[in-house]
């Protein structure tokens, strides 16, 4: 009997589980329309705890400082899974953070440092036109190819020179494929930082002053 041609078509639902912390500027009200970060932690605040995610990064900055004027959305990535496979549960996380708050939608950003900045190059590259701009750090993508998809989203990626983790050239690569197509690609290379080149970067505010800059399109 020879071969068939034959299709499997089937809606599938699923289950979306996503825990996360939220930062409402200290002035908050639904009167004004705010800005948005995504922010994605690395690899040492997986688990189900989220108090992890405050020790790094972005979050562990907005706990002692309530001066940035967003909506900051910090999801906390689950035991045995990375970003890459979340990207449904962080597409609908940020869809309902658009609706249940008053937030700008055409100031949405996203940034993230180790695990969580190859997760910023991913998922920006997946929903180009969800982000006005993305600061990711110290990360990479797997298939280099697919960063150019950022051509007019402006990037501002940081990594330090004495990375033995996530080596400078991850990020570098990835710079010169942007420069290359004409993308919009701003890098600071932090010459005596090894791998956390998040905290110096997450306290400096010219950071933020940059990212409201940007409008999505």
């Amino acid at each position: 009997m020879k071969q068939q041609k034959m299709k499997l078509e089937k809606e599938i639902v699923k289950k979306l589980n996503l825990d996360y912390l939220l930062y409402l500027p200290e002035n908050y009200n639904s009167k004004t329309e705010w800005p948005l970060i995504l922010f994605l932690h690395g690899a040492g605040e997986v688990g189900n705890d989220l108090e992890l995610v405050k020790t790094q990064g972005l979050p562990k900055k907005l706990e002692t400082d309530d001066g940035i004027p967003f909506i900051v959305v910090s999801p906390q990535c689950p035991n045995n899974a990375n970003w890459g496979i979340l990207f449904d549960e962080l597409y609908e996380l940020l869809q309902n953070i658009k609706e249940q708050y008053k937030v700008n939608k055409k100031k949405v950003y996203l940034t993230g440092f180790s695990m969580g900045g190859f997760g910023t190059w991913a998922f920006s590259v997946k929903h180009t036109d969800e982000f006005a701009a993305i600061a990711p750090i110290c990360g990479g993508i797997q298939n280099k190819n697919d960063v150019v998809k950022l051509k007019n989203t402006p990037v501002w990626t940081f990594h330090g020179m004495k990375d033995k983790v996530v080596p400078i050239d991850a990020t570098q690569r990835l710079v010169d494929l942007l420069k290359d197509c004409g993308g919009d690609i701003k890098f600071t290379k932090y010459p005596d930082l090894k791998h956390d080149s998040w905290t110096e970067t997450y306290n400096n505010l010219e950071l933020y002053n940059w990212l409201l800059k940007y409008e999505i399109k």
